[in-house]
């Protein structure tokens, strides 16, 4: 197992970062597939149509999305924290990811990026 440690900076406010992250309609602006999310500790959610699930563990607004992450096929789950902190106009994002199966690492890595993150902050900042 494998974990990922990562920091990320988007031009908007933490509240609009929040919502982006959990609003189910934002999250298919940004992701362009389905969702089904809600801010509440002890939901289930479902991102990109199915492809990634999970249990919300907990939540503070604009603040703090804990997650267990479920893998298909696979024995365990992995937890993601998301942190956001207002740095003035923009919001400084910690991504923790913690006990990764070795074999997914590398993907999940290019994902955070790639499918998570970028457009993410694209949505966001134009």
């Amino acid at each position: 197992m494998k974990n990922i440690k990562k920091h990320y900076h988007i031009k908007a406010l933490a509240t609009d970062v929040f919502t982006a992250l959990t609003n189910p309609l934002t999250i298919q602006m940004w992701t362009g597939a389905p969702a089904v999310m809600e801010p509440v500790a002890g939901t289930e959610f479902s991102l990109w149509d199915g492809e990634i699930t999970g249990l919300n563990l907990e939540i503070e607004n604009d603040h703090l999305l804990k997650q267990q992450w479920y893998f298909e096929g696979e024995e365990g789950t992995s937890i993601v924290t998301i942190t956001l902190t207002p740095e003035g106009k923009e919001t400084r994002i910690e991504l923790l990811h913690l006990d990764i199966p070795d074999e997914a690492f590398d993907n999940i890595v290019d994902g955070w990026d790639r499918y998570y993150f970028k457009p993410l902050k694209q949505l966001l900042e134009d």
